[in-house]
């Protein structure tokens, strides 16, 4: 199904106090992560904090998912960063008192806000990672006071027409695999959300997303944990908000971010994997935006946070020591 597939983001938001010259390459002994819920209406946004340093608002990807499957890896830059993860409302440990036809794209926008001003952040660096970078895309365009630098990671598209260059891309990728996805996303235990029905379709899915098949299996038993966790009632909660988000965005048929890229004045670093098959997106974003440094990682594919961790971690080091 992929007029609706999950893109899996990191969808982080870097709050910025200065520049960092340099990343530590070992993570401190004792990082003590803190939670938190922060009022949003008539639900609360469930957020999570840890490590030293520049502060860090995570925004996950999906949209259907939430910010565990980001860890353990992106916690490896609590050395360097003040890391701040929430879950998106609808999604996650956000739930509560939610209903999905309540989670809109300005929603999803004000609650990047909310965690900002909970935090007492002012000027932010958003990074996100695949559909976390459109809501970071769509934040800085509307917030650009608010936002110091950009960072995007394995990003998903921006307009109609890219979006059908990864289409075609993924399709092309995963071959006779995709009978076999449409099968389970029809079945009955998959429509009711059942957890293994779900991971079932999602292994076919991130298939080709992944170049080493060792990260592969690792992210594929992180997801199915996480399906289980979640539950049929948060799985089928969080895809009515991925649905109700996909009809403000990609199925409107004139939705297009790249023209608007053109006035940012936002010091951006886009970070894609060769093996993505949506690296052809981040190579439209990052060549639409002034001054934008792209970085694509060789035998990586669109979860540079786990597969390259290391020429990740290098390249916002290089980033962040540049002149501002």
């Amino acid at each position: 199904m992929i007029d609706r597939f999950s893109i899996y983001s990191v969808v982080v938001a870097l709050v910025i106090t200065g520049p960092v010259n340099q990343l530590r390459s070992q993570q401190p002994e004792a990082s003590i992560a803190t939670e938190t819920r922060i009022p949003a209406g008539s639900t609360t946004l469930y957020s999570r904090a840890v490590g030293q340093g520049t502060p860090v608002i995570v925004l996950h990807g999906g949209p259907d998912f939430d910010h565990g499957y980001l860890l353990p890896e992106l916690d490896r830059l609590s050395d360097a960063f003040r890391l701040i993860y929430y879950d998106q409302r609808g999604r996650g440990k956000s739930a509560d008192n939610v209903r999905p036809q309540d989670v809109t794209l300005a929603s999803d926008l004000d609650d990047i806000d909310r965690v900002r001003r909970h935090y007492a952040l002012d000027a932010v660096v958003l990074l996100g990672h695949s559909w976390g970078a459109v809501l970071a895309v769509e934040y800085a365009l509307r917030n650009p006071t608010h936002v110091s630098h950009l960072i995007l990671m394995n990003p998903a598209p921006v307009s109609v027409s890219d979006l059908a260059a990864v289409r075609t891309a993924y399709l092309e990728r995963l071959g006779e695999a995709m009978d076999r996805q449409r099968a389970i996303v029809s079945s009955a235990a998959y429509q009711a959300g059942d957890p293994e029905a779900v991971a079932r379709r999602y292994r076919i899915h991130f298939q080709p997303s992944l170049k080493r098949p060792e990260d592969y299996e690792r992210m594929m038993a992180r997801m199915r944990a996480g399906f289980l966790s979640q539950g049929k009632d948060g799985i089928v909660m969080a895809r009515a908000v991925e649905d109700q988000l996909m009809r403000e965005t990609w199925e409107l048929p004139a939705y297009d971010l790249l023209p608007k890229l053109a006035g940012l004045r936002i010091p951006t670093l886009v970070i894609a994997g060769e093996h993505d098959f949506m690296v052809g997106a981040a190579e439209r974003i990052s060549g639409a935006i002034p001054g934008a440094e792209l970085v694509i990682f060789k035998d990586c594919g669109h979860f540079a946070f786990l597969e390259c961790a290391g020429e990740a971690r290098n390249a916002l080091s290089r980033f962040f020591g540049r002149p501002r």
